[in-house]
């Protein structure tokens, strides 16, 4: 994209609704612009961020064998009258009417009714395990909305949702989740760690909540270094598989063993009982939550299967978040400078940003071209007639992995500057080089 041609509004001052760097950069850097109290506007910038991250949540979820469906946002509230959920919601639920007096609402989760699409389809237990996931926006009328996306009311969530015959299967299911979602984590750039956690409105008595560290976090964390390093990546020997009975039990029992705590659960008797060296703290943001419920919801809207000896079963489910929009925020708050944003290379907009020190000049806009043609759409060209320190400013800003700095003298003797936005590391190449060094980083197909 030619940023003469792009819709990409950056902003010099800090806007005084930005309480936090995350909120203040998605502004300044021309992400989002909000349109109402918690609700916001995704420009192309921030857009192109979501769909990579909602990508890689994808792969991962597709890799578990979880298969994709499509729910819509707004529900009967009949359904929730079913679960029992409708009046027990509390006023983040957003309750509406159709024109013919139906008592509706916009979907703040979606238990009721994935709940309801299994009972009008399955009906032995032959036809199980299901595990089955959606990304979607939501919206819970939060009392005050803080943070910008970090704590919207309006939201894009992947939810999946798991249908076992009994709890062994369903213990299995949930343990598919685990490793989706630590795996989904590594290949965003975060130190992901799954912590126990309390089970809140949607019920049930196994949860894990997933915290990433970041330096302004709301929750103080205390782990085991081990998560430091394990590799959920690893496919081969060594790795984990989500086929493997086996493996996913040795995964769950690795995640399970090393001690990991926010400051609520913090438990200082098993902390001590860590390897001083090993000890961590730090601070954290909750980017994922999983649930095991058992019956909750099958039971209670009577949906059944029939089982092996021919009598109706309740399914045991289990309910699996990710939040791809509050993501986006939550990278920026554990990745960033005072200069802007820091993308990890798997999630940002653009691979490189090309700058263009002097338009008009042949050698400069002839090195400029060749770059912008070999990196395609993975490439900001900024060819605005403009002064250096402008570029600079916006390229460090908008935090594009590399920098391709094409200047008069450089590009008269066919060399340009290469930085690294991560470490702010400076060289000079030539273009062919630069070329062969920004292919070299993470593979975004990975």
């Amino acid at each position: 994209m030619r940023l003469t041609q792009g819709f990409i509004p950056t902003i010099k001052e800090t806007p005084n609704e930005a309480q936090i760097a995350s909120h203040r950069l998605m502004l300044r850097a021309g992400l989002v612009r909000q349109t109402s109290a918690g609700i916001y506007a995704w420009l192309p910038l921030g857009l192109r961020v979501l769909r990579n991250i909602e990508r890689i949540v994808r792969e991962e979820q597709d890799a578990s064998g979880a298969q994709e469906l499509l729910m819509p946002t707004i529900q009967p509230a009949e359904l929730w009258r079913e679960s029992g959920r409708y009046d027990d919601y509390g006023a983040e639920m957003l309750r509406i009417q159709d024109r013919h007096e139906r008592d509706m609402l916009y979907g703040p989760t979606n238990e009721e009714m994935i709940t309801d699409l299994f009972r009008q389809s399955v009906r032995s237990y032959r036809e199980l395990p299901k595990l089955l996931y959606h990304i979607q926006w939501k919206f819970r009328d939060e009392v005050r909305p803080r943070f910008g996306v970090m704590r919207g009311r309006e939201f894009l969530m992947k939810d999946a949702y798991s249908f076992d015959l009994d709890h062994a299967g369903a213990v299995v299911s949930y343990r598919k989740m685990m490793l989706a979602y630590m795996r989904t984590f590594q290949r965003l750039g975060l130190k992901a760690i799954p912590m126990e956690a309390d089970t809140g409105p949607i019920g049930g008595d196994l949860s894990h909540e997933f915290i990433i560290l970041a330096p302004t976090g709301e929750s103080q964390v205390f782990y085991d270094a081990a998560f430091e390093e394990i590799d959920y990546l690893a496919r081969g020997a060594g790795g984990f598989r989500h086929d493997s009975a086996a493996d996913l039990e040795r995964f769950f029992r690795e995640m399970t063993s090393h001690y990991a705590a926010t400051d609520e659960k913090h438990d200082t008797v098993k902390w001590d009982a860590v390897a001083p060296e090993r000890r961590r703290e730090g601070r954290g943001i909750e980017v994922g939550h999983i649930f095991y419920f058992g019956d909750k919801y099958t039971k209670a809207m009577n949906a059944t299967v029939t089982g092996p000896d021919g009598k109706q079963v309740h399914p045991e489910m289990g309910s699996y978040g990710i939040g791809v929009s509050r993501l986006v925020g939550a990278v920026i708050e554990a990745s960033h400078d005072d200069a802007g944003i820091i993308w990890p290379e798997s999630i940002a907009p653009f691979r490189a940003a090309i700058l263009n020190l002097k338009p008009g000049d042949a050698a400069c806009d002839a090195a400029c071209a060749k770059l912008y043609d070999a990196l395609g759409a993975d490439a900001l060209y900024d060819d605005r007639e403009d002064r250096a320190g402008v570029k600079f400013n916006d390229a460090d800003l908008m935090g594009h992995p590399w920098q391709l700095v094409v200047g008069p003298r450089g590009a008269a003797s066919g060399k340009i500057e290469l930085k690294r936005r991560a470490s702010g590391e400076r060289v000079e190449l030539t273009p062919e080089d630069a070329l062969t060094r920004i292919s070299a980083g993470v593979d975004r197909r990975a």
